[in-house]
């Protein structure tokens, strides 16, 4: 049962990155409209990569979560978790 809930928090955590993402996106884009600035290009393009990589992610543990082996998945979780907090920071940072 813990087994299932963190594979379960994982994929949660998963799918909340692409959604912040999605807000970065919109955000870069504001700006890099205004500013033409290079450094904004490439936070464009780093936000884009980062968000295909979230979408596969999110695919990947829904498809394939029974594949997983008990032990991976509090690393799977703490990986999903760490990169949550580390979008929020960037978002926060954003719009601050």
């Amino acid at each position: 049962m813990k087994m299932v809930l963190l594979m379960d928090l994982a994929i949660l955590f998963a799918a909340l990155n692409p959604a912040l993402l999605l807000g970065l996106l919109y955000l870069y884009g504001r700006i890099f409209r205004r500013s033409r600035a290079v450094y904004t290009a490439g936070l464009l393009i780093f936000a884009s990569a980062l968000f295909l990589q979230n979408a596969m992610t999110v695919f990947a543990y829904f498809t394939m979560a029974s594949f997983f082996a008990e032990g991976v998945l509090p690393y799977l979780f703490a990986i999903a978790l760490l990169e949550f907090a580390s979008v929020v920071a960037v978002f926060r940072i954003t719009i601050i």
